[in-house]
């Protein structure tokens, strides 16, 4: 049994703030550790339900968030920057189950705690077959591709309901209640760790038995993607399949669920320098 983890750190019981998740603020350091206790639960759950080898992919901020030396279970840890296939390098067709572990809000969506889209300097929407969705839904695509269902989502509450629609078999952990983008009711870190730790192995165990769809995601696929400029619009139109469909938006569709999600990374990629950097 293999297991995919992709952990960002947005929606970790008790981080509510940029300077929580960005090197060098005041609170970075208690973010990781947050955040490091919380992926070591989903390790340590999924280890209890069977699994027998597992991979990290660290997908927030420069990508480097963990200190290797304390991760559990001895699981295989990709980060570092610029991966082709950013918040979901290295899954593929050999695995048997996705983690989606500390995801938030998207940018278009309620209010969540520090919600955004990949990128919020760029992206004010994404659509995946008309549907709004945030990261999870973007990153349910390549999940689709290769058939691996998602088998569980940690986040806020907003996060569980975005994801129903794709990982309608999840175990879903809700870790905190989010009242505005920057406050949120976080469960005690011990309390996220243990619901966190049982939801995984829970995971594991429906996994095994068969009782979790792949996010069955149609196909041909769209993605629609908005802008907050017209530059920025502009910008990602040098992307191969991408086409304009407004001042401020931009469409990718096909039947190639990965070189939909292969054009988007290369868009997130192209459209920082529209941004500004």
């Amino acid at each position: 049994m293999k297991v995919w983890i992709s952990f960002d750190m947005e929606g970790v019981a008790g981080i509510v703030d940029w300077d929580q998740c960005r090197p060098g603020g005041d609170g970075y350091a208690l973010g990781c550790a947050l955040l490091q206790d919380e992926v070591n639960a989903a390790i340590e759950g999924a280890l209890a339900g069977g699994a027998t080898e597992i991979v990290l992919n660290d997908s927030h901020g420069r990508m480097a968030n963990l200190d290797p030396r304390k991760i559990a279970g001895a699981a295989q840890y990709i980060s570092g920057r610029h991966k082709p296939h950013y918040m979901m390098e290295g899954l593929d067709g050999t695995f048997d189950a996705v983690f989606f572990i500390g995801y938030h809000g998207s940018i278009s969506g309620p209010p969540s705690a520090m919600s955004h889209t990949y990128n919020p300097e760029v992206f004010s929407g994404a659509k995946v077959n008309g549907c709004y969705v945030g990261e999870s839904g973007i990153n349910a695509l390549l999940a689709e591709h290769y058939g691996v269902p998602i088998a569980l989502v940690t986040g806020d509450e907003v996060t569980s309901q975005e994801t129903k629609p794709f990982a309608a078999g999840a175990v879903q952990v809700i870790t905190k209640e989010s009242i505005t983008r920057f406050s949120a009711k976080s469960l005690h870190p011990a309390t996220s760790c243990r619901l966190i730790r049982a939801g995984a192995e829970e995971a594991v165990r429906k996994v095994a038995a068969g009782a979790m769809p792949v996010p069955g995601l149609a196909s041909p696929a769209v993605l629609d993607l908005e802008f907050q400029t017209a530059d920025m619009a502009h910008v990602a139109t040098w992307v191969r399949g991408t086409s304009r469909t407004g001042d401020r938006a931009v469409r990718i569709s096909g039947d190639n669920l990965l070189e939909i999600f292969e054009s988007f990374v290369a868009v997130t990629y192209i459209t920082r320098q529209a941004g500004g950097r």
